[in-house]
C-alpha cells in the first residue's frame, strides 16, 4: 500500500521541483503511461510520425545535420519511416568531437555540458537540454512504477560517479531527504564500508535500491559470508544500470534481498534505451528511441537477428543523436511480452562489462575509481586498464596528440593515490586499442595472482 508521504512526493512535491527546474517531467511520464499499452504497430507510426518532425526541425537548425542532408542529397521529408534512416551516415563518437560546436542547435535553450562515464575507454562529451533529460526522467518514472514503487518511498542509491558525488551541496541533500533518497558512495569497497552499507541498508529499509549489479553483488556477498539477514526488509525490487547483469549477480542479489531484480540498458549518452518489467523482457523506450541493429558491413538486420546497437533519440533537438552507434551488442525480439505492453523488446544485450580492482592493501573498488581518473586528465583519446597483480598495472593509452611526461606522472600519482604507493603503473602509447571478440573495449581486466 502506497504511503501518504510517497504520494505527496510523486503528485506534489516532485512535480513541483521539476517544474523548476522547467522540465515537463509529469506531462510526459503521464503520457508514456497510456501509451506503452498501445499495440506495437500504433507506437511504432507514432515513432514514424515524431521521426519525419524531429528531422525537418534538426535540420533547419543543427549546422552539422544541415550539411550531412546537403551532402547525401537529401530532404528531411524523404526520411519517412526507420527503414528510411539507412539513407543517413552514422554518428560516432569520433564525429561528436570533432563536430561538437556544429551539432548544438541554433535554436538550444539551457544546456549542460555532460561526459561518459568511459566504459568503453573513450569518454565522449556533449551536450543535455532540458527536453531529454525531462524524458529521460520521465521514462525512468515509469519504468518505476512498472514494479508497484513510486517516487517518494525510500530508495539507496550506491553510485560512483564524481559528478554525482561532488554535487551533494546543501540543497540537493535537502532535496533528496524530502524525496527520500539516499546516496551510498560506490568507490573504495573495503569489507567495513560494505558492512557499514548493509547496516545503513538495514536502518532504512528502503523499498527500492539502484545502482551497479557488480556493487549489490558485493554487498550481498558479504551479508552471506557475515550471515546477515536482509530479507525482512521490505525491499521490494532492486534497479540495476551501467553494466552488464550476470546471471550469477542476479541470483545473489536476489536470494539475499529476497526482491527481484531489475535490469536497465543505456547511457548518458543513448539515454535510457530498455528497461526491464516484471515479467522479465526488456522494453524499448519506443516513444523516444528508435533502435537499428546493424551487421559488421553497417547493414540494417531484421528482427530476431544480433548486431550492434544504433539509436535515434527523439528528444535531443538541443544536441542530436541520429544513428548513433554505442559499441553495444542486441536483438530485437520478434515476441510479445506476455505483460500485455506494446513496447518492443530488447534481448541478448552485450554491454559494457565493469571488473572490480583490489588495492594493495586488499581493498576492492570500482572499476570506475580508475576510470575517473584518466577521464579527468586532458590529452587522452582512448585507454585500456589492464591489472595483471595488486602491485602491477599496465594502461594502454592513445594520446590524442603526444604522451607527456606531464601528463605520464599525472596518471601515475592518481593511480598510486588509489592503489598503493609501491605498485607500478606501467603506461604504454599505443596507436589504436584492438576490440575485444564481443565488439567491445574490455577497459579493466582483473587478473590478481598475488
Amino acid at each position: 500500500m502506497t504511503s501518504f508521504y510517497t504520494k505527496f512526493v510523486a503528485k506534489v512535491l516532485f512535480p513541483l521541483h521539476e517544474q523548476i527546474k522547467k522540465h515537463n517531467t509529469v506531462a510526459i511520464r503521464k503520457s508514456l503511461e497510456q501509451s506503452q499499452w498501445f499495440s506495437t504497430n500504433k507506437i511504432l507510426a507514432a515513432q514514424d510520425a515524431r521521426l519525419s518532425n524531429f528531422l525537418q526541425k534538426t535540420v533547419n537548425d543543427v549546422p552539422y545535420f544541415r550539411k550531412v542532408f546537403a551532402d547525401a542529397n537529401l530532404q528531411p521529408n524523404q526520411i519517412k519511416s526507420v527503414a528510411d534512416l539507412a539513407q543517413l551516415p552514422f554518428l560516432t563518437k569520433t564525429i561528436v568531437r570533432e563536430n561538437f560546436d556544429e551539432l548544438k542547435s541554433n535554436k538550444s535553450g539551457p544546456v549542460t555540458l555532460f561526459t561518459t562515464g568511459g566504459s568503453s575507454g573513450s569518454p565522449l562529451q556533449f551536450l543535455l537540454g532540458n527536453e531529454r533529460v525531462s524524458h529521460d526522467v520521465a521514462e525512468k518514472w515509469r519504468a518505476t512504477r512498472w514494479w508497484g514503487v513510486d517516487i517518494g518511498d525510500k530508495e539507496i542509491v550506491a553510485w560512483g560517479s564524481p559528478i554525482e558525488l561532488n554535487s551533494q551541496d546543501k540543497m540537493r541533500l535537502f532535496r533528496d531527504k524530502l524525496l527520500r533518497s539516499r546516496l551510498l558512495p560506490a568507490f573504495d569497497l573495503t569489507e567495513q564500508k560494505l558492512l557499514g552499507f548493509i547496516d545503513e541498508i538495514k536502518s532504512v529499509k528502503p523499498k527500492m535500491l539502484f545502482g551497479y549489479p557488480s556493487v549489490f553483488s558485493l554487498i550481498a556477498k558479504t551479508a552471506q559470508q557475515h550471515h546477515i539477514d536482509l530479507t525482512q526488509l521490505g525491499i521490494k525490487v532492486v534497479f540495476v544500470t551501467s553494466e552488464r547483469l550476470y546471471p550469477e549477480q542476479r541470483d545473489t542479489i536476489e536470494t539475499v534481498f529476497n526482491a527481484p531484480v531489475a535490469n536497465g540498458y543505456g547511457g548518458r549518452d543513448a539515454g535510457f534505451i530498455a528497461h526491464q518489467c516484471p515479467q522479465g523482457k526488456m522494453h524499448l523506450s519506443a516513444e523516444d528511441i528508435i533502435v537499428e541493429i546493424i551487421d559488421e558491413d553497417d547493414k540494417p538486420l531484421s528482427h530476431g537477428e544480433s548486431g550492434e546497437i544504433v539509436i535515434t533519440h527523439l528528444a535531443t533537438s538541443d544536441f542530436p543523436f541520429i544513428r548513433y552507434k554505442t559499441g553495444d551488442i542486441g536483438t530485437i525480439d520478434t515476441d510479445a511480452c506476455s505483460c500485455g505492453r506494446g513496447l518492443p523488446i530488447l534481448k541478448d544485450i552485450e554491454g559494457r562489462t565493469t571488473d572490480f580492482i583490489v588495492a594493495e592493501d586488499g581493498t576492492k573498488m570500482h572499476g570506475l575509481a580508475l576510470i575517473y581518473i584518466l577521464r579527468g586528465l586532458e590529452g587522452i583519446s582512448e585507454f585500456k586498464i589492464i591489472q595483471e597483480s595488486k602491485r602491477f598495472v599496465r594502461i594502454l593509452l592513445v594520446p590524442t596528440n603526444q604522451l607527456t611526461e606531464a601528463l605520464t606522472a599525472a596518471i601515475t600519482a592518481g593511480f598510486k593515490a588509489r592503489l598503493g604507493a609501491s605498485v607500478t603503473i606501467e603506461i604504454d602509447e599505443v596507436a589504436y586499442i584492438a576490440a575485444e571478440k564481443s565488439g567491445k573495449f574490455r577497459y579493466v581486466i582483473s587478473k590478481i595472482q598475488g
